[in-house]
């Protein structure tokens, strides 16, 4: 049985795939794929310097800003995006070469990545307290800040969640961010 909790402290460092940063791998779909064959996956990455970010072709990306001054991406020299507010989803195609220029000190970011052959990814920012409806294509929940119950235990920040049965109760001031993926059919 797959456990239903992943403990942020269970998410151990490691490099980039072009290996100038590190990551914190929270999840992949199936759970032994590789870089190559991944249906999702989704990791928090340290960003300590203007290092460009690793080529993903074929991946689409989403990324948030959860902690630090953020910074600003310029993909393929052309277009700009500046990541500067917490918890605001940004999607860009894997294959796009990013630049990034800092906005202050290190920063941890939110990264799901999704095979765009394959299956397209959302991410929903969830921010009221109370019982949350996940939709059904929803494949884990990751906890930005504060608490929530779930039927398999209490989340802390950090703390992801692979839903089943039962509903996500956020406490007062805690944000999640649900992670949906839908199939491509054909």
């Amino acid at each position: 049985m797959t456990q239903r909790i992943i403990r942020a402290a269970a998410c151990l460092p490691q490099p980039w795939k072009n290996g100038m940063g590190t990551t914190r791998e929270i999840a992949r779909f199936p759970a032994h794929a590789g870089n190559d064959d991944f249906l999702w996956r989704v990791s928090v990455a340290e960003v300590n310097s203007a290092a460009p970010f690793s080529s993903f072709p074929g991946i689409d990306r989403h990324i948030a800003l959860l902690d630090g001054a953020g910074f600003t991406m310029t993909l393929d020299g052309q277009r700009t995006h500046a990541l500067l507010t917490p918890l605001e989803p940004f999607a860009f195609p894997g294959e796009a070469s990013v630049d990034v220029a800092m906005a202050g000190g290190a920063t941890r970011d939110f990264n799901l990545m999704v095979r765009r052959a394959s299956a397209e990814g959302q991410v929903q920012v969830l921010r009221t307290a109370g019982a949350q409806r996940l939709a059904p294509s929803c494949v884990l929940v990751y906890l930005a800040a504060g608490t929530a119950t779930t039927p398999d235990g209490l989340l802390e920040a950090g703390d992801a969640w692979r839903p089943g049965t039962g509903e996500l109760q956020l406490h007062d001031g805690a944000v999640a961010l649900a992670i949906q993926i839908t199939r491509r059919v054909g």
